[in-house]
């Protein structure tokens, strides 16, 4: 059985349950198994490129971000990656070793915001490497990489939540060590591919 779109997922799940009433549900257990692979997944396909232009203390997030990889002023020379800090150690920066605007040396994430230090004095360039979340799926035609390259990882995830609304069925294990098994073959190959030094599409978009 090819799974190669939503569609095809969606009469897959229900194929598997050996269930036909379940239709109005089934994108809900998707959806759930998307927010499940968002928590956990952070490998090379999920890597993205963004670009912006910054002049206050704090900006938005990009709409799909998960987490920073790399934040890199490049206004000036040399370039200035920028270090993270948690929030609580960019209270101290700011309380005891940077009271002025200036040059970012610094960044935080707060609620859906990046926070800067120094506070800008300026219009700075940046660039951003980010882990972003899977493209959902919302028509029948829709697909994406994680669909593609791992349809058994989306199809057991989504089964393994479907057991609370059918009331702990006695599948639930099954799904639940084929999911497992297929996260891990995912992550054993994206562990792989690091060091073979492939490298993944990545896509440049603007943000903020």
């Amino acid at each position: 059985m090819a799974i190669t779109n939503y569609g095809e997922l969606k009469s897959a799940i229900g194929d598997f349950l050996n269930r036909s009433d379940l239709t109005s549900v089934i994108p809900t257990f998707i959806d759930f198994a998307e927010a499940e692979v968002n928590r956990y997944l952070r490998v090379r396909q999920m890597v993205t490129r963004a670009e912006a232009v910054i002049d206050s203390r704090l900006s938005a997030v990009p709409s799909d971000f998960l987490e920073a990889k790399d934040l890199v002023i490049v206004t000036g020379t040399p370039v200035t990656p920028l270090q993270f800090v948690t929030q609580q150690e960019m209270g101290q920066i700011r309380n005891t070793e940077v009271t002025a605007a200036g040059k970012p040396k610094y960044f935080s994430v707060i609620g859906d915001q990046f926070e800067y230090c120094p506070t800008p004095d300026g219009n700075y360039s940046l660039e951003m490497a980010y882990y972003a979340k899977i493209t959902p799926l919302t028509s029948d035609s829709d697909t994406n990489w994680l669909l593609t390259d791992y349809p058994d990882l989306y199809l057991y995830t989504s089964l393994t939540h479907s057991a609370p609304y059918l009331k702990d069925d006695e599948r639930t294990t099954v799904w639940s060590s084929l999911a497992t098994k297929a996260k891990e073959e995912l992550l054993a190959r994206d562990q792989s591919a690091s060091y073979t030094g492939s490298t993944p599409k990545i896509r440049i978009r603007s943000f903020g």
